[in-house]
């Protein structure tokens, strides 16, 4: 067959260029321009045709031997999914790519604490992602939703905690919950005896409120969540919420449920 027989059959389909014997660097050029991926049946092509595979095709980046940094720069930004095609990208493609969705970062082999932060910065969730997170990282994720603890296999226990305190239906993922972490998580929020009505005795959380509303640092929303938690009121934990904060409460404690009974009048 002539070569104008055969561009003519590229031209055509450019995949009928792996039928060809020993194609000219015209047919693999057009082939590419074509169809980028047709770059997988090129033996050592010339970095003109990389490039043209690229610009028709993002993802022929993954049959580039070496690519340059500009390369994966263009092939990026065409979506951060290409990053999985790159097989050395070096840290700005990476951070291209995590500005454009946090879930990026499965395709980082041992990222960085700073590629961790950039990626729950950008989605919460992406920290499912990471194998064993830094605890920065799994702060920083917390602290943007609660919900990224059902994504973490073993959050620190600062950072359950941390959960809890934003909002009590953290409870539901934490893990390996004992008498003693159940007792912590009522420390940093009195509205997660709803889920522990059963497990903890009346004198258990006594104990736990006597500890955080004999503080004079105990915090404004701590003291109001008490007073106004019913879940204490309608089991067998029966107490007189005022009298108990006269007996037991700090000077702020007892200034913020006087402020908070106020309130209902």
């Amino acid at each position: 067959m002539e070569e104008a027989q055969l561009i003519k059959a590229i031209e055509a389909n450019p995949l009928s260029l792996k039928l060809i014997k020993n194609p000219t660097d015209q047919m693999k050029l057009l082939a590419v321009k074509k169809n980028g991926l047709v770059l997988e049946y090129i033996k050592s092509p010339t970095r003109e045709m990389e490039e043209a595979a690229i610009e028709q095709n993002p993802r022929a980046i993954k049959f580039v031997e070496n690519p340059t940094e500009s390369m994966m720069i263009k092939a990026v930004k065409d979506g951060w999914s290409i990053l999985q095609y790159i097989k050395n990208p070096t840290d700005e493609v990476i951070k291209l790519a995590l500005s454009q969705s946090g879930w990026a970062i499965q395709y980082v082999k041992h990222p960085s604490e700073t590629l961790q932060l950039l990626a729950v910065r950008k989605n919460y969730d992406a920290i499912k992602y990471i194998e064993a997170p830094y605890e920065s990282v799994q702060e920083e994720a917390v602290h943007i939703s609660y919900e990224a603890l059902r994504y973490i296999q073993s959050p620190s226990l600062h950072v359950e905690l941390m959960g809890v305190k934003s909002n009590e239906a953290a409870a539901h993922f934490i893990k390996h919950l004992d008498q003693n972490k159940i007792l912590q998580l009522l420390k940093v929020n009195i509205l997660v005896i709803k889920y522990f009505v059963k497990e903890i005795s009346k004198e258990e959380l006594e104990d736990v409120l006597k500890d955080v509303l004999s503080k004079e640092d105990v915090e404004e929303k701590y003291v109001r969540d008490f007073i106004n938690c019913s879940t204490i009121e309608h089991h067998t934990m029966l107490m007189d919420k005022m009298v108990f904060i006269d007996q037991y409460g700090s000077k702020k404690a007892k200034r913020i449920a006087v402020d908070e009974k106020l309130k209902m009048i």
